[in-house]
Parts: structure tokens; sequence; C-alpha cells
């Protein structure tokens, strides 16, 4: 599929400006306002069309209109209807192609009367990429540069040999002139692209926005970019489906993080990673923060650490939290969760049931000395993927207490719950990948074609895209045989980071997604392996819990 201009980014130098100015009666906007139109098409700073017509309004034009245009009730007698001339100057404009832009001095008010009328009279209307050059002009020159920005007054500044004279087509050939100088001014600032212009009129600081040339030259494709200072430094990592697009968008007013910010005014290159899909791209992100620590990220860098919860081992069994869960215990922990602190709320929760600790109503105490084989049972149900079993108890309670008008203590039960269901959650996510050796997914791309993934032990071991229209299978093949070899780790977070599990396991379960091959999972009895076949879990079922608070 063909790239879109604003993937592949317009240079302004081929983009079609459409440049209109309106007359009108003065009245508000409708179909029984126009009297005239005017415009001008012009690229690359060169003239190459005009429009201009006369309308007739369909009512008496006011004495002072005509002192102010000049147009009066004879010019406009057997003149165009509003609709026979908006039909033939939409026809003109073209603006919903991809590379045309709708210009006006004071956009809101010419747009607005144009996009009235054609709705009035059911007449097609696309939105158009508009430019206001009156919000172009503020941006450009400030009151030490002009005494105000009216488009006589920065026709004359720029010195436009169009003279402003309340006729349409006169306004429009100033207005192009006005265009033309506010973008040369801005071009050494970073305003050079037909993208840079939804932002063109934005506050940014000129010393960042001409920083948006690092992006010229970037791919169009999916990778990951890394900002460095002066000394090479990572400042920050990120990935993106557009690498040029996405750098390109940190220099304009849509960024408002302090952080990155900051990070910019050091930042003086971008150096980039080109990769076969989006996943990859977004699971080298991942790598690399944890690999370089990139000080203006801010999402964890140390996945590895994230804590679980198991049962610990005999004489006196009781969950414990741990950062160091052996690969063959994941089929029996949840997690991992967010902190410790997420983990121990979630353990109370469990305890409170279970009951393989001393209880008090308010603490856990030491663990019961002679637990039953019973209890230690339904513990490692619970964390195998029952967890209604601590659940169901749990939301009763809460009921009980809401119900006695104890809603503080309701409150923390239901936080407590909502820390185990999401431990519980991940871990049902996680577990198919973890105890898989090798797995490959594909999805339909919008374009055509597939794309494919092979996964080994939870790590991402390889990608590539085919073409539209090909057969798959060769491309399948070739993944199988190029893919990374992934020995099984010894405890999680070993082989990839449980991140990056996690966002593999997403992009499988997407509605859209397709398992092509499963490898078997190498014990005789089918043991140590998760269904692959992700059904909803028990967490999964308590959406409403999962689903509230913070």
């Amino acid at each position: 599929m063909q790239a879109s201009f604003e993937d592949m980014g317009t240079p302004l130098r081929e983009v079609a400006f459409v440049v209109v100015d309106l007359e009108t009666t003065g009245g508000a906007a409708g179909a029984h306002a126009i009297t005239e139109i005017g415009a001008v098409r012009v690229r690359g700073g060169t003239v190459e069309e005009e429009f201009s017509t006369l309308v007739d309004p369909g009512r008496a034009i006011p004495a002072q209109i005509t002192v102010l245009t000049g147009i009066t009730n004879a010019m406009v007698a057997g003149a165009p209807s509003v609709g026979e001339a908006l039909v033939s100057f939409l026809e003109w404009a073209r603006w919903s192609e991809a590379d045309t832009v709708l210009v006006a001095h004071n956009a809101r008010f010419d747009v607005g009367h144009l996009r009235r009328a054609s709705r009035e009279l059911a007449l097609p209307w696309r939105e158009p990429t508009v430019l206001d050059t009156l919000a172009l002009a503020r941006r450009t020159w400030g009151r030490s540069d002009v005494p105000n920005h009216r488009l006589g007054t920065l026709a004359s500044f720029v010195g436009s040999p169009t003279r402003p004279t309340h006729r349409a087509l006169d306004d429009a050939r100033a207005t192009v002139d006005v265009l033309h100088a506010a973008l040369q001014v801005l071009a050494p600032q970073g305003v050079t692209h037909l993208e840079d212009l939804a932002t063109a009129t934005d506050p940014v600081p000129a010393r960042r926005r001409v920083k948006s040339r690092m992006a010229d030259g970037l791919p169009t494709g999916p990778g990951v970019y890394r900002f460095l200072s002066r000394t090479e430094q990572v400042l920050y990592v990120g990935s993106a489906v557009n690498l040029r697009r996405r750098v390109r968008s940190y220099f304009t007013a849509a960024e408002k993080r302090p952080t990155i910010a900051r990070m910019l005014e050091t930042a003086v290159g971008v150096r980039v990673i080109e990769t076969a899909t989006e996943i990859e791209a977004r699971v080298r992100e991942l790598r690399l923060i944890a690999e370089l620590n990139p000080p203006a990220n801010r999402r964890s860098r140390t996945p590895q650490h994230r804590p679980w919860v198991r049962l610990a081992d005999a004489p006196e069994p009781h969950l414990v939290t741990t950062t160091a869960l052996a690969s063959d215990d994941v089929l029996s922990a949840v997690g991992p969760f967010p902190s410790r602190s997420a983990a121990r709320e979630a353990i109370r929760a469990a305890e409170s049931v279970l009951r393989l600790r001393a209880w008090d109503g308010r603490a856990l105490k030491s663990p019961i000395a002679g637990g039953t084989s019973a209890d230690t049972g339904t513990a490692m149900r619970a964390l195998s993927g029952e967890v209604d079993l601590v659940a169901v108890p749990v939301l009763r309670r809460v009921e009980e207490l809401a119900a006695r008008e104890r809603y503080e203590e309701a409150g923390a039960w239901t936080a407590r719950l909502r820390s185990l269901l999401l431990g519980a959650s991940r871990a049902e996510r996680v577990r198919p990948l973890l105890t898989c050796p090798h797995l490959i997914a594909a999805r339909r791309r919008d374009g055509g074609g597939w794309e494919l993934v092979a996964v080994r032990w939870g790590r991402l071991a390889g990608s590539m895209t085919t073409p539209a229209g090909a057969d798959p299978r060769p491309a399948v093949d070739a993944l199988r045989a190029t893919a990374q070899v992934v020995e099984r780790p010894q405890r999680v977070g070993m082989g990839a980071g449980v991140d990056e599990t996690l966002l593999l396991a997403d992009w499988v379960l997407d509605a859209g997604a397709r398992l092509v091959e499963v490898a078997d999972c190498g014990n005789e009895d089918g043991s140590g392996c998760a269904v692959l076949s992700w059904p909803i879990g028990a967490a999964a079922r308590h959406r409403r819990v999962l689903d509230s608070g913070p």
C-alpha cells in the first residue's frame, strides 16, 4: 500500500496551497451571505491557477458593505447562485487531495462561511487541512515588527505588489505573499514539511523547533530512536511506527512533558534502528532502556526485579514474595507486581482466606505449624489460576462491610483484592509464553500481507513481514530457521524481561492474531506447559474490581 503523504513527510515546496478569500453580505455564515469568491492555487512559490467569481447571495447587499467592498446589487444580478458558485469552487479547489492545504487570513471566517453554506445546500463537504495566515503571522512577527496583523498591514510589510481592496481575488493574492514570507521566516525554525503546519502556530521555542531537522532523512518505517547528547550519551529511547514522523513530533507543542523538554534542550542528534515490525521496535525499546538506563525514560528500568507471590516450602507453608522465581514455579505463582507493597497487599487478601498464617483480624502473624495438605492444596490452586477461591470470599466480605456502612474497611479490602487480581491477570497472560519453547504467530497488515513473530520461552526471537498477495508459508519457514536460539532460562526474567513477555502476550492475544505453529513442551506427560488457547481466566472475570480505582 502506498504510504500517505503524512507518513512520508511532504516538503512544503511540494504542497498545493489553495489560498481563498470571501466577500459577504456581512451577516452570519449561511447559504445567502457570500457575494464573491477569489482563490489562488500555489505550489513551490509559483502560482498555478486562479479562481474568481461574483455570487448572487439571493438577498440585497447592505449599503455599508457596498461602500466597503464596492460590490453592488447590480454587479451580482445575473451572477451564479451560491450553490452554483460553491460547486464550481469545490471542484476547482480539490482539497481532498493529500498534499493540498486550504489557506485564509482569519480562516475561521472564510472556512466557516464555506462550510455552513455547503451544508445548508446539501453539497458534499470534506474537512480540509486549514492554515490560518493570521495565526501564522502572529507566530512569525511580533508587535516590534508590525503594529497589527491586519492583511493590509502585513501585505505592505512583506512588500506584496498586491494591495488588499476587500475584493476577493486581490485579497487572496495578497494573502499568498504573506504566506510565502511567513514560511520563509519559519523555515530555519523547522517548519519545512506538511506535517509541521499542524503546529506551526503553536508557541514552541525557536531553539527547540529548529532541532526538528534531526528528523530529516530518517526512515518512515518502524524502529527505535535514541536521542543523544553532545558526548554521545543516550538521553532517551523510544519506539515508533514511523520514525521520521515520531521524532519530528517532539519539536511541536504536542510535546508537553517537562522531563522531555529538558532532554530536548540537551539533545544534539538522533540515532535509529530500523525494525521489520512495530512489535520488534517496542521490544527493542524495552531492552535498550534496561541496558542503557537513559535519564529521561521514566518506565521501569529493572523489570527483572519485579516481585511475584508464591507458596514457600514446607515445613510451614505460607505465601512469600520473590524476585527470583524459578521457571518451574511459574505455573503456581502470581505476578509480576509493580512493587513489593502491591505484592504484600495481594498476600493479605489471599492469606485472609487461606489462613496459612495466624490471623488476628488485622495483621498476619507467624506461619501456622502443621498446616494440612488441604490448606496448601487450596493455596496452590488459587495461585495456579483458580483465584476465585480467594476472590469470592473477599468480595463477600466487602459486601458485608459495605452493608454495615464500614466503607473505609470495605475500600481497603477492595484495594487488596485488586492487587491480587492484577497479579493473577498478568500471570494468566504470561504463563503460556514463559512455558513454550517456540511459537510463531501472525497478524494481517493493514495494507495486505502478514506480520510474523517468533517467540521462544517468552522472548522475541525474530519477526518479519510478507508482501501483499504473497504466500506466507516460505516466510514462516525462513523465520523458524533464522529466529534466535533461546535456551530455557532457569528463572523468570533471565531470558526476557517480563515486560517484554507481557507485550508479546498482548500481541498474540489480539483478536486479529493467529497461532501458526506451536512446539511441544518437551515433557512426555505434557506437564510444564500452559495451554496456549488463553481461556478467560478467573482474574479476568472480576473485571469490575480490576477496573476500579487507580
